[in-house]
């Protein structure tokens, strides 16, 4: 855990990076891998700065992260903070109760799905 990877950004976030949070097999799914992304420049009208600069909690496909990671940044990054474990505990939750799923999409098409669903208001996607 904590590992920091570099991936295959939007053109506007170069430097955005993404680090391993947590690493879950489930019989459903398979592996899941929670990750949080930094670096981000998305569009967010309830920000001061009108911008987003994290997602604290995304639960990817193994097959979608090894699609998007690019190059091991850092071995031994942070450990997780109380966002990103808030973030995961809320996702533990709704999964078990059949509420809440993974993404299997290259994480910067997750990052634009977000940045869409923030800018018109519509979770639901």
């Amino acid at each position: 855990m904590g590992q920091q990877w570099n991936y295959k950004t939007r053109p506007t976030e170069k430097s955005s990076t993404l680090t391993i949070l947590k690493i879950e097999e489930y019989p459903e799914t398979g592996k899941v891998i929670h990750i949080s992304v930094s670096g981000l420049k998305m569009k967010n009208p309830a920000s001061p700065t009108d911008y987003a600069e994290s997602l604290s909690h995304l639960p990817i496909s193994e097959e979608a992260l090894n699609k998007s990671v690019t190059s091991l940044k850092n071995e031994n990054g942070k450990k997780p903070d109380s966002l990103e474990m808030d973030g995961y505990s809320y996702w533990k939750k709704e999964f078990d109760k059949g509420n809440a799923g993974i993404f299997a999409i290259p994480v910067s098409e997750i990052v634009s799905a977000m940045e869409k669903s923030i800018v018109t208001g519509n979770y639901a996607q």
